[in-house]
């Protein structure tokens, strides 16, 4: 019998598991475990992927040059810079298979996007993590952790599932630490999210070289398109005419594109996702508190709640909110099993969350 041998590092990845979706023996769920926007899609967005269906028997544009243009519009940057992907994650996955290999090291934050490490051990190379105090990274211990190995450093910021961030002269401070033959990818899926005065995305950083920063962003998440899958990279051209040659011909679909492209330009819906998150991330962090459970300040759509009396609590309120119908998302996979984080859902869910909570502390 012959034995297929697989590369170093494949066996090392645990699978991903997403947020849950089901409760068996539940009809009604609340699904507050994998931070989609609680308006969903826009209009818009909805109406052309509608508009795109007669169009699925063509293949789509595999340069995604109208969504690429409408992106470069919406972020004012430079559309011959950015690429197109099937959501974020599959470039955070390309990117150490152009770059990395057996022997090299990829580096980033303890409580760092899970996709990292596997992405590391997918072409054989060493995940390298490093503390994170307050769960919040450390750009000083970050580059004390470089060495001639590090080939890669992911820094999600805003953080998953954190929800902290990293200020402008921060990013700086990495960025100008790093040897230019280290790549600093700079994770910012919820950017778009993150209204403060001292947060910047990162894509000035790739304007301003050297060429060894590239920042990954998501129609997912405010925009409301995460079934679809639409991910853009922003970046040097000598990188990205690397990476282009990993992907596939045809890896964001027509109707995809069709909505991206609506949902770039729905301000008023962008607007609306952001007021809405603002208020309701705000009462949930007071009510949460107000319960006596310790939560981590977010910039993001979910909070990341603790549980002083550790795992087997944070276990016990998991089963409780799944009694009563609500999925929000263990984090022991990331090293805190003393911790849920949840997402800013719509108005009745956000009370149904918080009631249960209550409940459970008072049944403890």
């Amino acid at each position: 019998m012959t034995v297929l041998k697989v590369r170093p590092g494949v066996m090392e990845i645990k699978r991903y598991i997403p947020g849950g979706s089901k409760i068996e023996g539940v009809d009604r769920i609340i699904k507050l475990a994998s931070n989609e926007n609680a308006l969903g899609a826009s209009a818009s967005a909805i109406e052309a992927y509608h508009r795109a269906a007669d169009q699925i028997h063509l293949y789509p544009d595999g340069d995604c040059v109208d969504l690429r243009r409408a992106i470069s519009e919406r972020y004012e940057v430079n559309r011959d810079q950015i690429l197109c992907t099937a959501g974020s994650e599959q470039m955070l996955r390309m990117l150490p298979r152009a770059y990395a290999g057996p022997g090299d090291e990829i580096l980033f934050g303890q409580y760092g996007f899970v996709v990292y490490r596997m992405a590391a051990h997918g072409v054989g190379a060493t995940p390298v993590t490093v503390e994170e105090p307050d769960h919040r990274v450390d750009v000083n211990l970050l580059l004390e952790a470089v060495t001639a190995r590090t080939r890669i450093v992911y820094i999600a910021n805003p953080g998953n599932p954190t929800g902290t961030y990293l200020n402008p002269q921060e990013m700086q401070q990495l960025r100008a630490g790093l040897p230019d033959n280290v790549l600093l990818v700079i994770d910012a899926a919820y950017a778009d999210y993150v209204e403060r005065d001292d947060y910047e995305s990162g894509l000035s950083m790739v304007d301003e070289g050297p060429a060894n920063v590239v920042v990954t962003r998501t129609l997912s998440k405010l925009h409301g398109l995460a079934s679809l899958r639409v991910g853009w990279t922003y970046g040097p051209p000598e990188i990205l005419n690397v990476v282009a040659r990993l992907r596939g011909g045809f890896n964001v679909t027509g109707p995809a594109q069709a909505a991206g492209i609506a949902a770039v330009g729905d301000e008023a819906h962008m607007v609306a996702s952001r007021a809405f998150n603002e208020r309701w991330l705000t009462w949930l962090s007071d009510e949460i508190q107000n319960l006596g459970y310790k939560v981590t300040p977010s910039v993001t759509n979910f909070l990341l709640v603790h549980f002083a009396e550790g795992a087997e609590s944070a276990e016990a309120a998991n089963e409780h909110l799944r009694s009563r119908g609500i999925i929000v998302r263990p984090v022991g996979s990331y090293g805190m099993p003393d911790a849920l984080r949840v997402t800013v859902g719509k108005e009745d869910e956000n009370k149904a969350f918080i009631a249960a909570l209550k409940e459970f502390g008072e049944k403890a």
